[in-house]
């Protein structure tokens, strides 16, 4: 399996990606030792795209891939602000912010307790369309928590943007469309196994347990004592609270 784009453009964009996360080593294969995400769900994988803001050329390069993908598939007037999602959005946010010339603003994972109660912080982009940004998606969660609590104050959400998508989880695009939430993203984990393709950035055995998982990522993580399902993923989050 490859990843599938909308154009020439999108895959060009997504390998350049892949390209500067495998350079700047923001991206670890352990598939003897998996990760555990705090959705429950077991992995060989695992992104740290906040390594990004250490490396000035890689995250000018992947901020300019960001708008030109924003304004090809929003439009170039069609976002009135950006806020960026606690604490990883934030940087993306500002970056993305200065370059379109738009107003912007962060969420917060929850309201801060004291003053006055502020969820958003910055001046609240009231009846603006908003972009709302983060570093990566897993199974959309957060964007949704985000969304919500922006709309609960009056601001118009439709889209929201990663720089990664891991692409593999059951149900992550459906939850983020049912909340009519278009995700916009540059690369996912099949995009960084092409790449892997041009140099070994990694073992031979450690690939063929990437692509096993990426093939088949419930039972991947059930056989290693990992959720295997978007409703056990649900309830593990809401017990750990």
């Amino acid at each position: 399996m490859t990843a599938t784009h909308l154009s020439d453009w999108d895959r060009d964009a997504a390998l350049t990606t892949a390209r500067i996360l495998l350079e700047i080593k923001a991206v670890n294969f352990r598939p003897e030792e998996p990760y555990t995400y705090t959705s429950g769900w077991k992995s060989p994988v695992y992104i740290d795209c906040r390594k990004i803001i250490s490396f000035p050329r890689a995250r000018t390069r992947i901020c300019d891939l960001a708008v030109e993908k924003i304004n090809r598939h929003i439009g170039f007037e069609s976002i009135e602000a950006v806020t960026g999602g606690e604490t990883a959005g934030i940087p993306y946010a500002a970056w993305i912010a200065d370059r379109m010339n738009a107003p912007m603003s962060y969420v917060r994972k929850k309201p801060k307790g004291f003053g006055k109660n502020a969820q958003i912080e910055g001046d609240v982009p009231e009846g603006k369309k908003t972009l709302l940004v983060e570093d990566l998606t897993t199974d959309g969660g957060s964007k949704i928590r985000f969304a919500q609590a922006m709309r609960d104050a009056g601001v118009i959400v439709d889209h929201t943007f990663v720089v990664f998508f891991y692409g593999v989880f059951p149900g992550a695009q459906e939850k983020l469309a049912a909340i009519n939430l278009n995700l916009l993203h540059l690369a996912t984990w099949w995009d960084v196994l092409e790449v892997c393709r041009e140099r070994p950035y990694f073992s031979e055995p450690a690939l063929k347990e990437v692509r096993k998982f990426l093939e088949d990522p419930v039972s991947w993580s059930r056989d290693r004592g990992g959720v295997a399902s978007m409703e056990e993923a649900e309830a593990y989050k809401a017990k750990a609270g």
